[in-house]
């Protein structure tokens, strides 16, 4: 049996993707068979393909994709969690250039799959696990975000970042966004940021401080790292957190001097390789989606893995907000 499949030979730009026939095999003792209806896309993705990300693709014929969302066809001996028909979404816990779900038909172990909420369809669930995961896991997991805590959240208007802005909503916080410019400022208003930060124009630490009546954030949640990284530890009050979740800016991260604070780096895999992680991020997730108070903001969706290229020239652009879909066939 095959399946049409996404991969790459060399380290480049979207142009090196190609959708390839490959081998599928049966789903062997704890593995799953997944029909895959739709693709939620991510930064680190870009940074794997390009060379660029924390651990390095094996080539040729890599595999590429965290996120997705389908259904059970299959299972192998042993699973007990999964069942033909039953929807679910991969979490996102795997090696992608090994497991890479960018494909029409995904064999995964058991333990690399969640059931998908009651009632979410695919494009909704492909958009949700890893991005409010990351939030949750990162803000309030790790950082200790509560209720009547000012959080400065960088990078808002990626996937993570709009997020984040409702977890933080949804705990009771106050979501700080920051992006470059002002053509997002309006839409991150309307997803609930309390205050939008132009960097372009405006100074973080003079605004956060504005914001704030002088006492400064709580927490900051980060994608960027590199020097500003202590710009953002200026803008928090003494005894605040700072959470590296990302390094989009791949120079060394700066400390400030603006001390005591607490400073963590984030990985979720780290939270979602284990049982109970991914238990408690499906109970917030789930819930979220049921009340209303967790909904994806999709910037875009393209139809068929043919328009992967497009995808992710889209995602390297910069100009959407939100998260880009592919549809699946098959």
């Amino acid at each position: 049996m095959t399946t049409k499949a996404v991969l790459f030979h060399e380290v480049g730009g979207p142009e090196v993707l190609t959708v390839e026939e490959v081998a599928l095999p049966a789903p062997g003792p704890g593995e799953v068979l997944v029909r895959v209806e739709a693709i939620g896309l991510n930064r680190a993705e870009a940074l794997f393909r390009s060379g660029t990300y924390y651990y390095p693709a094996t080539l040729p014929g890599s595999r590429l994709g965290y996120e997705a969302a389908g259904v059970v066809e299959a299972v192998g001996a042993g699973v007990t969690g999964y069942a033909p028909g039953d929807p679910v979404m991969a979490a996102a816990n795997f090696d992608f250039g090994t497991h890479g779900v960018y494909a029409e038909r995904v064999v995964l172990p058991e333990e690399y799959l969640v059931a998908r909420p009651e009632g979410v369809d695919a494009v909704t669930a492909a958009a949700v696990w890893l991005t409010y995961s990351t939030a949750y896991g990162g803000m309030v997991l790790t950082g200790g975000l509560g209720a009547g805590d000012h959080v400065v959240i960088t990078g808002a208007s990626s996937g993570v970042g709009t997020a984040a802005i409702q977890v933080a909503l949804r705990v009771g916080a106050v979501p700080v966004a920051t992006t470059r410019g002002e053509d997002k400022r309006k839409r991150l208003l309307e997803l609930g940021a309390a205050r939008v930060i132009t960097t372009d124009t405006e100074d973080v630490v003079d605004e956060v401080r504005r914001i704030t009546g002088g006492a400064g954030a709580d927490l900051a949640f980060d994608a960027i790292g590199g020097p500003g990284f202590a710009r953002l530890g200026e803008a928090l009050r003494p005894g605040g957190t700072a959470v590296l979740y990302g390094w989009l800016d791949p120079r060394p991260a700066a400390l400030s001097m603006n001390w005591p604070q607490t400073v963590h780096t984030y990985a979720n895999g780290a939270l979602v390789r284990t049982g109970e992680g991914r238990r408690r991020v499906a109970g917030f997730i789930g819930a979220g989606l049921r009340d209303g108070s967790l909904a994806p903001v999709i910037a875009e969706t393209f139809d068929g893995l043919e328009r992967i290229t497009d995808a992710h020239r889209l995602m390297e652009s910069n100009v959407h907000l939100g998260k880009i879909v592919v549809r699946v066939g098959g």
